[in-house]
């Protein structure tokens, strides 16, 4: 091999390795526009939103979410209260308060809240009338004898006898 045979091979050499590097560098300028569309896309945003502004709605509509959350959390705390302090539980008996009189539609009603405080109601027909009897329930106690019927009453609002 001669000197010219050499320097033509170098020649030729550098000549494809330029020819490549321009390629490559054709290739890397393709890719970098298509990621700087795609980047410029995202910073403007749908129909030309900023992603500054849409953020900022975002920030705005959480805002408003936890407000409600709170405003939520706050009535419910009071629909608790509410439901609490209401009779929710319940003992009715029937029974003839005067024997062969009226038949059993004498009753004695227990209705007692959360903490099991409330009333009983005693209503008594017979032939002459109506008598009705409230008596205060604290607790699950009372400070006045109850009847039988007042008794079992409360027993069942109070969840000690299952029918």
């Amino acid at each position: 091999m001669t000197q010219m045979s050499i320097e033509l091979i170098t020649a030729m050499a550098a000549i494809a390795i330029s020819i490549i590097s321009i390629i490559i560098a054709l290739c890397a300028i393709i890719k970098y526009n298509r990621v700087y569309r795609l980047y410029d896309g995202f910073m403007r945003g749908r129909d030309a939103e900023s992603l500054e502004g849409l953020i900022l709605e975002e920030n705005e509509r959480i805002e408003k979410l936890e407000q409600a959350d709170l405003n939520n959390k706050e009535v419910m705390r009071s629909m608790n209260r509410n439901i609490r302090s209401s009779y929710q539980k319940m003992g009715i008996v029937h029974y003839d308060a005067f024997e062969g009189m009226g038949g059993k539609i004498s009753f004695a009603l227990a209705l007692l809240d959360y903490t099991n405080s409330g009333l009983i109601i005693n209503c008594m027909h017979g032939a002459n009338g109506c008598f009705l009897y409230i008596k205060d329930v604290d607790a699950g106690t009372t400070g006045i004898q109850l009847g039988a019927e007042e008794k079992h009453a409360l027993e069942k609002a109070l969840g000690y006898v299952k029918e």
